[in-house]
């Protein structure tokens, strides 16, 4: 949901702020007031292009920024991105420069225009006059459709993956085959090179240090024999003090008993003096100054030491290597063996894509009949007179396969009798897109009411100049469908008509003001009294009147 929308210097906007709530949230406003202008700094949230046009004459940059509720799957594109979340809401931001320049931020952090329109999918549909149709694209028809039947594609998904896993390692065995045979002669020789060693892990460090004890055996030696002879041996020796110390306190002891704790204190350090120094004695009995093991140990390491520089920066980096050469000699001479596990792998996985993507077809085929015709009987509700279908085309070329299946939805429509159908980016105008928009998420969601269908829960749907050419019963219908509509998922629209604002469920104003020579733009929530104002207004143009305020309230009490 969103839950709130701001600008700053951008277009007529020195400082605007809107907090929106859930249901219908509607926008009115004198012609020209900048209603539409919201709207499109939402779009431009949503990864829509920038112009340095919108930047407030005078002003250095405009800012637009929105708060919207956090979802999931919005919460996995941030974390693919790099972007820290921030609990339950995500804040995007956008300025662009009079210069020209821009910048992004999502979460405060710094972002891109393609993280916006990664997001855009899980956050909103805007259906402005110079965005409806491009947001409405072929995937977000058969998302539409999807929902609608409450087909999950999860399943597809998966064959995908395992077909498309198999198929890349077919290609790269098949692809790599003449350098895997121009590699045979090198691989064999790394093979014979590393085995011949027969290394183990760690042992070039084991070597080192006792390369380091041989070449300085004579040295280890005296200092661990000098230090015996001061601890223990000598005449003057550490433990001949104590030992000499430890008697004066026996004798202390025998008169004065405040001595015993020191006299036991002096033991114990005899004690420890004693294991240390045969610590010292054992370690210099088992020095060995031995020129061959020394040398021995050096050509060794010699020996390791070019094979780091071949094959990696440790023993364990050539271990590792010298099997991964292994297996690839193993591959080169069982190929037949291992092309033919391939394509069989590769025949079951395409046939199980096969099947579950014919599933999917099936279903949507089934799905787009049904939808057709409501969504015809229902845009016909709102002052139109069209042909409308869903052509579901399946094309089975692998080429062609993704993991939402191979269908091809296409939303057809005729407006005007007696002509064909085309493709909706062909034919419907901007308002007749946004009537044809509402009208299909009408019957999405009301059929989804009536079966029960536990499907996501929807982003918010924007629609501005959803009321271009309708009025009186017409308009009436539309309200309805949007209140309906409101009832599922959050709904934002720009109107004029007084038939639509008094289904609100949320009414906003936006007024031009003139403050020190410069026009302002202002965003008012109204009270259950301004509201009524408002629709009089509407009804009535400049001038209220008692009567327009009386009807307006009694088609705000209808609409309820």
């Amino acid at each position: 949901m969103l839950v709130e929308l701001r600008a700053e210097n951008y277009a007529v906007i020195d400082h605007a702020i809107a907090v929106f709530g859930p249901g219908l949230n509607l926008l009115t406003g004198e012609t020209g007031a900048g209603k539409s202008i919201l709207v499109d700094a939402l779009a431009l949230l949503m990864g829509g292009k920038s112009s340095t046009e919108i930047v407030r004459h005078g002003a250095d940059k405009a800012v637009v920024a929105c708060v919207f509720e956090a979802t999931p799957a919005a919460d996995a594109i941030l974390e693919e991105n790099g972007i820290d979340s921030e609990g339950n809401e995500i804040i995007l931001r956008r300025e662009i420069l009079s210069t020209g320049k821009g910048r992004v931020f999502v979460n405060n952090q710094p972002a891109t225009v393609a993280v916006l329109r990664q997001l855009a999918p899980e956050l909103a549909l805007v259906h402005a006059q110079s965005e409806t149709l491009s947001s409405f694209d072929q995937t977000q028809q058969r998302i539409l459709l999807d929902r609608f039947a409450g087909i999950s594609t999860d399943a597809v998904a998966e064959v995908y993956q395992n077909w498309h896993a198999a198929k890349n390692k077919l290609d790269d065995l098949l692809t790599g085959e003449q350098d895997r045979l121009r590699m045979v002669d090198l691989w064999s020789f790394q093979k014979k090179e590393i085995e011949s060693a027969h290394l183990s892990a760690g042992e070039d460090e084991r070597l080192e240090t006792e390369k380091r004890m041989l070449a300085n055996a004579e040295k280890l030696y005296a200092a661990a024999m000098n230090a015996f002879d001061q601890l223990y041996e000598g005449g003057a020796s550490a433990e001949a003090a104590l030992r000499a110390a430890g008697r004066n306190l026996e004798e202390l002891t025998r008169f004065d008993g405040r001595f015993s704790e020191a006299a036991q204190q002096i033991e114990s350090a005899r004690a420890t003096v004693g294991d240390v120094s045969a610590t010292l004695r054992d370690y210099a009995e088992g020095i060995n100054a031995s020129p061959e093991r020394l040398a021995e140990i050096e050509d060794r390491l010699a020996l390791l030491d070019r094979l780091k520089r071949k094959y990696g920066k440790t023993v364990a980096d050539v271990i590792a290597l010298g099997e991964e050469v292994t297996q690839k000699l193993t591959e080169v001479e069982d190929r037949d063996e291992i092309l033919k596990a391939l394509h069989k792998s590769l025949d079951e996985a395409a046939k199980a894509y096969r099947a579950v993507a014919a599933s999917v077809t099936g279903e949507r085929k089934a799905a787009a009949a049904k939808l057709s015709k409501l969504a015809e009987t229902q845009i016909n509700s709102l002052a139109m007179k069209v042909k409308f279908e869903i052509s579901v085309l399946s094309n089975e070329d692998e080429s062609t396969w993704t993991s939402q299946g191979w269908d091809c939805v296409e939303y057809r429509i005729a407006t005007n009798v007696g002509e064909p159908l085309k493709a909706l980016h062909e034919i419907a105008s901007g308002g007749e897109m946004s009537r044809v928009m509402l009208a299909l998420k009408v019957a999405v969601e009301e059929a989804s009411a009536k079966t029960r269908k536990k499907l996501p829960t929807p982003r918010t749907l924007v629609f501005d100049e959803i009321d271009i050419g309708i009025g009186g019963r017409a308009a009436d219908a539309v309200g309805q469908k949007l209140k309906a509509l409101g009832r599922a998922q959050q709904v934002l629209c720009v109107t004029h008509l007084p038939q639509i604002a008094a289904f609100a469920d949320q009414h906003f104003v936006v007024e031009k003001r003139e403050d020190h020579g410069r026009t302002k733009m202002h965003v008012r929530l109204l009270d259950d009294r301004a509201r009524t104002h408002e629709v009089a207004r509407m009804l009535s143009g400049a001038k209220v009147t008692e009567t327009s305020l009386q009807h307006a309230a009694q088609m705000i009490a209808t609409s309820r």
